[in-house]
């Protein structure tokens, strides 16, 4: 294999692994945001919940516990897991090769 195609691979290894990490951190960022109460009026925080939701379309209603705070932090957690699980996982594997 060439050092030019390994290179390659390494740099979308990282590429991957970076998107995913920035996915979670607008994940965990709306679930600090939503318990810490956030000003909903404000840009910011529309736009990491807006964001935030889009990430978590899949699991966001996911949970059926009684309170809002652990529906939340249970639902936009997983998708956060799972996306640096999946990015990494596969971020690694090109890595390899």
């Amino acid at each position: 294999m060439s050092p030019r195609y390994r290179s390659g691979s390494t740099s979308a290894g990282t590429v991957i692994a970076v998107i995913a990490d920035i996915m979670a951190v607008i994940l965990g960022l709306w679930i600090l945001m939503y318990l810490l109460d956030a000003n909903r009026a404000n840009d910011l925080v529309r736009f990491v919940h807006d964001a935030a939701d889009w990430l978590a379309a899949w699991s966001r209603d996911l949970f059926t516990f009684d309170e809002e705070w652990a529906r939340v932090v249970a639902g936009y957690g997983l998708a956060a897991v799972v996306y640096l699980f999946i990015g990494h996982a596969i971020a690694g594997r090109l890595r390899r090769h």
